[in-house]
């Protein structure tokens, strides 16, 4: 579904165009391979939420009440040089060849996933996620921009949605990965066997060309950049309004996203069933969510001022009342409010993403990005790791879930706050770039 959701809209883009063929092509392999390795860094990051349980066995005592907020720490160290790592990295990608940051950091992150199974003690391991967090943040500012280079304005929404895609169907493969190969081989397996593909993922990275030397770009100059540049972006109130709304979004969801597996052994969950369940259901609803959140943007557009806002901030409005539910209703029926709630959730994905990229010069593009990984990680999920952790050590992970709810309630609100701004912002970098 997803492959001739791109090559229709590819198709339409370029048919009529005689280099069509060729651009097509690079475009479609281009956003494959990005969607691949988007894949596996988020089967990465969630195989680590799926074997926390067994991680904080095994380096601590049952009774320590702060072993939560101490596993928790391992999120922290993977987020926290994300973010310092993303901007710096960012910049590079204005300046230099994207696909070989990409390839490089690729490469780093994978290798640094492997050696998290050979973690001898919880220093080690605390290390190894430090460079993953490192890889992770030379590949995030850079493969969206490139998305955005390859692809124009009407289409866009639908491609992000394609890319991100691999954050549903990652993390859900993280989960059943870590659960199953953690129940049956132990928790280092886990780790071991998601370290290959991600190597040949980097490789193939040095053999692709630039977007911006590509056939649309021959006998073009890299874009010129100016300190105005960099301060027209944080002067615009859509991307700034955006920036909080999918950092509280970040918060729910990398809080979720690492916490569920305890709070489905405190509801009395079967840890291996019980990741099974959830990743599938994470597959099938956030899959779902994100392409169809992207196609209704894209639809939207032209007949209502800011619908990448409004599909969002709508989306977590309903996602709340029915995630509030989740929380009391018993299992199994406690599944399909969580079904909805995770559909409603996704459904920003593609259009917030899309909203970032459209209103950010190109020749800033990955700066935008990398300056937004930095604000989301920094409030979000960083600070959702150690305070669910805390409150669900302190209480009990009901009250930590129901905490989230209300975080929920606040991004949509923000969203649809930024509905005013965004028209006029994404007009006015189209006007710039002619």
């Amino acid at each position: 579904m997803i492959y001739n959701l791109c090559r229709a809209n590819c198709n339409r883009q370029l048919s009529m165009d005689p280099a069509g063929k060729k651009i097509m092509s690079g475009a479609r392999g281009a956003l494959f391979l990005l969607l691949a390795i988007n894949l596996f860094n988020y089967i990465d990051r969630q195989i680590l939420a799926a074997l926390e349980p067994d991680i904080r066995a095994g380096f601590f005592a049952p009774g320590d009440v702060n072993a939560m907020t101490k596993t928790g720490l391992l999120g922290d160290a993977f987020f926290v040089t994300y973010m310092i790592s993303a901007p710096i990295l960012g910049l590079l990608a204005d300046r230099f060849s994207r696909w070989i940051i990409i390839g490089s950091a690729v490469i780093l992150w994978s290798l640094a996933s492997g050696a998290s199974g050979l973690a001898a003690t919880f220093a080690i391991l605390f290390a190894t996620r430090i460079f993953v967090g490192i890889g992770e943040g030379g590949y995030g500012p850079a493969a969206p921009t490139i998305l955005a280079d390859l692809f124009p304005i009407e289409t866009r929404g639908r491609m992000m949605a394609v890319f991100y895609t691999a954050i549903p169907v990652g993390s859900a493969l993280g989960y059943v990965i870590g659960g199953l190969i953690g129940a049956h081989l132990g928790w280092r397996w886990a780790f071991y066997l998601v370290a290959p593909p991600g190597l040949l993922l980097g490789l193939l990275c040095f053999w692709q060309r630039d977007p911006r030397v590509g056939a649309r770009h021959l006998g073009e100059k890299s874009p010129r950049r100016s300190m105005s540049d960099y301060l027209r972006l944080f002067r615009t109130r859509s991307y700034l309004i955006n920036c909080v709304a999918i950092t509280l979004m970040t918060f729910v969801t990398g809080g979720l996203g690492f916490w569920v597996p305890a709070y489905l052994r405190y509801r009395n969950q079967s840890p291996a069933v019980g990741m099974t369940i959830f990743g599938l259901i994470t597959v099938v609803a956030g899959l779902v969510a994100t392409l169809l959140g992207g196609v209704i943007a894209d639809r939207l557009r032209s007949r209502v001022p800011g619908s990448y806002f409004w599909v969002s901030g709508i989306g977590m409005l309903i996602a709340c009342p029915i995630f509030i539910v989740a929380l009391y209703i018993p299992f199994p029926a406690a599944w399909i409010a969580m079904f909805l709630a995770i559909f409603f959730l996704f459904l920003n994905t593609g259009p917030s993403n899309t909203a970032l990229a459209n209103v950010s010069l190109p020749a800033v593009r990955a700066t935008a990005f990398a300056a937004n990984i930095f604000i989301i990680h920094a409030f979000g999920d960083v600070q959702a790791f150690w305070l669910l952790g805390y409150i669900g050590g302190h209480t009990n992970m009901h009250v930590a879930f129901l905490f989230v709810s209300g975080i929920i309630f606040v991004s949509g609100v923000v969203w649809l706050i930024g509905v005013k701004y965004l028209p006029a912002d994404t007009a006015a970098v189209e006007k710039a770039t002619g």
